[in-house]
């Protein structure tokens, strides 16, 4: 027996219902350009450590936007988004677990209750400290954070820069020779001063089965503070490097003289849009200029893979590396907001 009124949890076993978790949520990153899940919250669904829930109405409901005491359907999802009855409909989804929610209605649904219905369903059955996110800083996330006594507690910037002047176009990467990487020129003056910076130190590829639990232990070290990058265990890396984007030589290892590990800049390479999907220095080499070294190395490559945008997300109140990214033409493009439930 389902506990919920709105929503329905989905079994790991229920493959007809994730796909309709999926479905939901593209449609939602189709229409807000902005995806619903984070990937860490993807990979714990995976894993087992969160619970994937559709959120499903009555046919009637959706015109009213009205939710009674209705009695909650059992038998698993059909193949066309609908649940138990043809009549129930699903308008949204949702994760729970671990302390944390995330949820979407349907574009073509909002604004007739049910979001605040389903959050209110997730929120009763976690525990005081509880998180949500808002990704896209939507407004009306915003004003349910309000009522229900939630209050900001972390920012997250996604921040973009074109890696083609506008000169050469989007298809820079197949025009004529003159077609200029944007910060190409940026690059190639300051090629000296890179290699200044490097001194004995060199950049080469990840090697997958040799470099993970050095890997490992450098990044907890870099993201001591950061409660999912900092978290990475080995069988996580593991999970990102059975991914099709995975490729080790996209991946950046920074090495001084004597072998040892002192950064990186990850790469991941899928689609027009590269990703520096994370970038860190030892505590104990910053202050010397290697976090720009890497960027740079990373834009050149990701410009070499025809990718025609970097992308990359930052804690807001990380200042340094947020410096640096807008020094080196990154602009904001989203925001995601993290709420946090007031204790009592």
């Amino acid at each position: 027996m389902n506990e919920f009124r709105i929503l329905f949890a989905l079994s790991t076993a229920d493959a007809a219902g994730l796909a309709t978790f999926r479905r939901v949520a593209a449609g939602a990153l189709a229409f807000d350009g902005y995806a619903p899940f984070n990937e860490q919250a993807l990979y714990d669904l995976q894993a087992g450590l969160r619970t994937a829930y559709l959120v499903r109405v009555a046919g009637h409901e959706t015109e009213t936007g009205h939710v009674p005491g209705m009695a909650a359907s059992t038998g698993s999802t059909n193949g066309d988004g609908h649940v138990g009855a043809a009549a129930t409909i699903v308008v949204g989804a949702a994760l729970g677990g671990r302390g944390e929610i995330d949820l979407v209605i349907s574009p073509e649904y909002r604004r007739r209750g049910f979001g605040r219905t389903a959050f209110r369903e997730l929120a009763a059955t976690e525990p005081n400290g509880l998180t949500a996110w808002s990704h896209g800083d939507h407004p009306a996330a915003r004003a349910l954070a309000i009522e229900l006594r939630f209050v900001a507690a972390r920012t997250l910037l996604e921040l973009r820069k074109p890696l083609f002047s506008a000169e050469a176009g989007a298809g820079a990467s197949d025009a004529a020779p003159e077609a200029e990487v944007a910060g190409e020129a940026e690059a190639a003056s300051a090629s000296g001063a890179g290699a200044s910076v490097l001194g004995d130190a060199s950049i080469s590829g990840f090697r997958v089965g040799v470099d993970d639990a050095e890997w490992v232990a450098l990044n907890a070290l870099v993201f001591t503070s950061h409660p999912e990058q900092g978290a990475i265990t080995e069988a996580d890396l593991a999970a990102r490097q059975a991914e099709d984007w995975f490729d080790a030589d996209d991946f950046l290892i920074l090495r001084d003289a004597d072998g040892r590990m002192i950064g990186y800049n990850w790469l991941k390479v899928d689609g027009a849009i590269g990703e520096i999907y994370v970038v860190g220095v030892h505590p104990d080499a910053a202050g010397r200029g290697l976090g720009r070294v890497l960027m740079q190395a990373g834009l050149q490559r990701l410009a070499d893979a025809g990718c025609t945008s970097a992308a990359l997300y930052v804690e807001a109140d990380s200042l340094g590396p947020v410096h640096l990214y807008r020094a080196l033409g990154f602009t904001d493009h989203t925001v995601d907001v993290q709420y946090r439930r007031l204790a009592g």
